[in-house]
């Protein structure tokens, strides 16, 4: 689904549906239609200039999966992120495949100071310990992923290979990818610009967090920004999170990504992740968040 920004110009008339025409569609009300866009973004409506909304017909799937899993019990935040995720084949989100192909990942809201001790967590106890694995690391921004880099250069240094995503700077490259370590930069309307990720596909150490950004939070300190987001030590989600990293950088041009969705294409094997890796995962999480969290 993607979302339309708001404008003046007169969309096709043979296309573009009314609130009203929208509303019956998929069963919900035009003032909760119009609840939604205010509290949440979403539907986001093309203006005409007459003030009237006008709609793309790919709306109705999004709004009817929004009202489906509400109906089901889903936080109407979550499945709007999840709706908001779900982008053209062209531009896929680590996000929203997890929770097409996994709904048994419970997701949790984090605010970005505890998602970012679990992502350094996982980073030492799984990214820089597994054997020869495959490693992605999304950022979202050029500063983010700036202050990161000289850690994910260590990282790829012991990885077979290793890629990060994160906005393409204004100015041009303040520093080279360098060595084994990739760099995509992501369109303004690539869904990857709403979500932060570490992969890591491997034998021995599979992980994957992935974590959407929820809409609104414009005047939200950087640290209380909240995420829905989900992770994992099972092979299968993470070699799923691995394909869509490895083909959204094949579409951005790395030369890196083809033969890499090669090796990805097979099913991976169940792993060796075993219950103490696990738990010294979690006490780095718990004292990460104790020492940055606050």
């Amino acid at each position: 689904m993607t979302t339309t920004p708001a404008s003046t110009q007169e969309p096709d008339a043979s296309s573009a549906i009314s609130i009203g025409e929208l509303s019956r569609r998929t069963g919900v009300s035009p003032a909760t239609l119009r609840m939604w866009e205010t509290r949440h973004g979403f539907p986001t409506p093309i203006r005409l200039d007459s003030g009237h909304r006008r709609y793309d017909p790919g709306h109705v799937a999004a709004v009817d999966h929004v009202a489906r899993r509400r109906d089901a019990g889903v936080r109407l935040d979550v499945a709007i992120a999840e709706a908001m995720a779900a982008a053209e084949p062209g531009t896929p989100s680590v996000f929203a495949e997890l929770r097409r192909r996994h709904p048994h990942l419970v997701a949790q809201r984090l605010r970005k100071s505890t998602l970012l001790a679990l992502s350094w967590a996982i980073e030492d106890e799984f990214c820089a310990r597994a054997q020869r694995a495959h490693l992605f690391g999304g950022f979202q921004r050029e500063r983010y992923l700036r202050s990161a880099h000289e850690r994910w250069t260590e990282l790829s240094r012991v990885a077979r290979s290793s890629l990060v995503f994160a906005e393409a700077p204004p100015g041009g490259r303040e520093h080279p990818a360098g060595g084994r370590l990739t760099r995509v930069d992501l369109r303004e309307d690539d869904p990857m610009r709403r979500e932060w990720f570490v992969v890591c596909d491997s034998y021995d150490l599979p992980v994957v967090l992935t974590a959407w950004e929820l809409p609104g939070q414009g005047e939200v300190r950087d640290k209380d920004r909240m995420f829905e987001s989900v992770w994992t030590v099972e092979a299968a989600p993470v070699r799923d999170a691995a394909r869509v990293c490895a083909r959204v950088a094949q579409e951005h041009g790395a030369v890196e990504a083809t033969p890499l969705l090669y090796e990805l294409a097979d099913e991976p094997s169940p792993g060796l992740v075993d219950q103490a890796s696990v738990t010294l995962l979690f006490n780095r999480v718990i004292a990460y968040v104790d020492r940055f969290g606050s």
